[in-house]
């Protein structure tokens, strides 16, 4: 039998799902509701088959997305890809949402050919939140200094140890991950809306969201930039401060076309 290797790239709002990997026995035996899980249920309706789901982010519980790509293997042939969209949009719950849909060759992988992954963190600054956004954003109550936050992430880039920030179990074989970028821009400053965007081959379990609130704290406490670099090479977890919650964190975009890193660090 033919199979054609489908690209999904989707967005989900991640806050009533024990994150994306499905999960069968971690309710007393029973699986837990998961992006992947409610995807693959989806296309079960919509093939009439089951089909194994590729994701090439493993976003925690209560975490989002604007562009998770996932791929699987299609036994029905010659589909036009809007009728993927659009069936897969009428059988999915209203928390996820396909937005684009392609064919691949059959070695495309969405984990393994990735060659970064983007988050972007949302950050409410003094003024709170309105009602509808309060799921998406963390808010802080002062206003963090933009280019005291950026002086620290300067040291955020390259091949680095990030052991710091890794949560306890991380189960990931190296702590080493090579970061592309990592900087603060203001949305909107007038409204207080401050957004970190955080570029690399992968990540550990936790980790942007340990990174985001440890700068958020140093900045808060008036740290100079030089002390958020020590407690990143201290490769300590202990050193590590605030972590932020889960609301404000986004997987903004799954880069294909840029340098393949070193393939030991795949997990993300």
């Amino acid at each position: 039998m033919t199979m054609n290797n489908v690209h999904l790239t989707i967005s989900y709002d991640g806050t009533d799902f024990c994150g994306w990997q499905r999960q069968d026995k971690s309710n007393n035996g029973r699986p837990v509701r998961t992006v992947q899980g409610e995807l693959e249920k989806a296309l079960r309706k919509m093939l009439k088959a089951d089909v194994k789901l590729y994701g090439s982010g493993r976003t925690d519980s209560g975490v989002h997305a604007f562009g998770q790509s996932a791929n699987f293997e299609s036994p029905v042939e010659n589909i036009p890809v809007e009728n993927y969209i659009r069936a897969l949009n009428g059988l999915l719950p209203a928390d996820i949402r396909i937005v684009g849909c392609r064919y691949e060759d059959e070695k495309f992988n969405s984990r393994f050919s990735a060659t970064s992954r983007i988050y972007r963190y949302f950050i409410q600054a003094v003024n709170p939140p309105f009602a509808h956004e309060s799921r998406y954003r963390w808010h802080v109550a002062h206003k963090p200094d933009i280019n005291r936050l950026n002086a620290m992430c300067a040291c955020l880039k390259g091949e680095i140890d990030c052991a710091t920030f890794a949560a306890a179990g991380d189960a990931s074989l190296s702590t080493k991950r090579y970061l592309e970028d990592a900087h603060f821009y203001w949305q909107d400053e007038e409204s207080g809306l401050l957004v970190f965007q955080i570029e690399a081959n992968a990540f550990l379990w936790k980790m942007v969201r340990s990174i985001t609130g440890t700068l958020i704290e140093c900045d808060k406490k008036g740290f100079a930039p030089g002390e958020f670099e020590r407690i990143l090479k201290s490769c300590d977890r202990s050193q590590a401060l605030t972590t932020a919650p889960a609301s404000g964190l986004f997987l903004y975009k799954i880069v294909f076309d840029g340098t393949m890193r070193h393939d030991r660090w795949n997990n993300s």
